[in-house]
């Protein structure tokens, strides 16, 4: 299941392979694609999160929807993950996206067709959950395989802010077209980028195979597979450890990254435009934190870094639950979306840089599955209690959760010697 342009690789020897020569402008290539397609996703994401809260201003219907758009990306990634160590990575990215563009195509249909409920939004959330739930591990371990070790903190860097400025421009298109153009005609759009974005990877990208995998793969079954990638990360010490902080660390997060649309709406109006501005804010600030991470590369130890962005998180969490003035508000959530890139690319590279890439994808698979069910699973707490609970103490309470995190981070032996190293601990330790 490899394409003709796909090169067998050496795992020991992956830097040294021929097709690393073009690194820059293949990776260029890879993130461009990608981000395309994004952008299409994210400006209907929004549009469905938006007409969701603002016909609703439900709690319960918020939960609804963040269950659907991520429990299938749960139920999904054990087996995207295993894909992704099994057959071309490349196939697998494109064979996510048509699907989530041939949903997209289908909602707009059936809207124009007078089928307008939210059950139907909620079915579109779950399939394309299930579509990321195939896409991420596959993309996340790409990466390693065509940007070499010494570059990878500044490619992550460099991919954040590129997906922060999607998700900078998103928002803002998306309210225009909500402005002026029917709900359904939004869906569309996601078809049109989807179509470009997959034939930049099919003509464009080049990805080394790994041959080990892609002779193995005939030989054992998928849950063999399975087992073998959940008996990896039980046996070492440094991914073990991190997927038990970011179980924790994403309960924590839910409220801030999920009912801070809400509380604007009850806090200070239920416009549109105060939606769009917040949204737009926390990208501008990922985008400057990934600028920042790329040129910077964070502390010596990558584990300071993780627990520094941990750390200023908690705190403009607490922040945004003391704010009256909107202003402040989104000065603030723009301080938190600069926090993104601090926690999240240099647990990436670590991962990038420690874990074989014959386990790559089942390995990224597990982080997939911690974001697509902590925080649904956290939701099916918060969400109701923010039907009685003012929005402002859940932020207050959890901010300070995030902190003890920050703290516990530094307390782990094993964690600060990856991240003062870069080097993959003994899968006994």
């Amino acid at each position: 299941m490899t394409s003709d342009n796909e090169q067998p690789v050496n795992n020991n020897t992956l830097n040294q392979n021929p097709a690393l020569m073009n690194w820059k402008k293949n990776t260029a290539l890879f993130i461009t694609g990608q981000a395309i397609t994004l952008f299409g996703s994210m400006v209907v994401q929004y549009a469905i999160l938006w007409h969701i809260t603002l016909e609703t201003k439900s709690g319960t219907m918020m939960t609804l929807f963040t269950i659907a758009g991520f429990l299938p990306m749960f139920l999904i990634s054990p087996f995207g993950g295993v894909w992704a160590d099994r057959f071309n990575r490349k196939l697998l990215i494109n064979i996510s996206d048509g699907v989530i563009a041939f949903v997209s195509l289908a909602i707009a249909i059936l809207w124009m067709m007078g089928h307008t409920n939210y059950g139907i939004l909620l079915v579109c959330a779950a399939i394309r959950a299930l579509g990321q739930g195939v896409q991420n591990p596959a993309v996340g371990a790409v990466i390693p395989q065509i940007v070499p070790v010494d570059q990878l903190t500044k490619v992550n860097g460099i991919q954040t802010s590129v997906q922060s400025f999607c998700a900078l421009a998103a928002p803002m298109v998306s309210a225009a077209l909500m402005s002026f153009v029917s709900f359904q005609h939004i869906f569309l759009l996601d078809v049109v980028t989807a179509a470009v974005g997959m034939s930049v990877l099919i003509f464009f990208v080049k990805v080394p195979s790994l041959e080990k995998m892609k002779n193995d793969q005939k030989e054992v079954g998928y849950f063999h597979d399975l087992l073998a990638g959940m008996r990896y990360i039980r046996n070492h010490g440094f991914v073990l450890r991190l997927v038990i902080f970011m179980v924790i660390f994403m309960v924590f997060l839910a409220p801030l990254a999920l009912l801070t649309p809400l509380q604007v709406v009850r806090n200070f109006g239920d416009e549109v435009w105060r939606l769009s501005t917040m949204e737009v804010f926390f990208s501008a600030g990922m985008i400057a934190g990934g600028v920042l991470i790329a040129a910077w590369g964070g502390f010596k130890n990558r584990m300071f870094t993780v627990a520094f962005g941990c750390l200023l998180t908690g705190l403009t969490a607490i922040a945004l639950g003391i704010t009256p003035n909107f202003a402040a508000y989104v000065a603030i959530i723009g301080i938190s979306g600069i926090t993104v890139p601090f926690t999240n690319t240099p647990v990436m590279v670590m991962l990038q840089s420690t874990v074989e890439q014959e386990f790559m994808g089942r390995v990224l698979s597990v982080f997939t599955m911690i974001s697509s069910s902590m925080m649904p699973l956290a939701m099916l707490l918060f969400g109701p209690v923010a039907d009685t609970v003012n929005i402002n103490t859940i932020l207050i309470v959890t901010g300070i959760g995030i902190i003890f995190m920050s703290a516990s981070l530094l307390m782990s032996t094993t964690l600060r010697r990856v991240g003062r190293s870069g080097t993959a601990v003994s899968v006994e330790g």
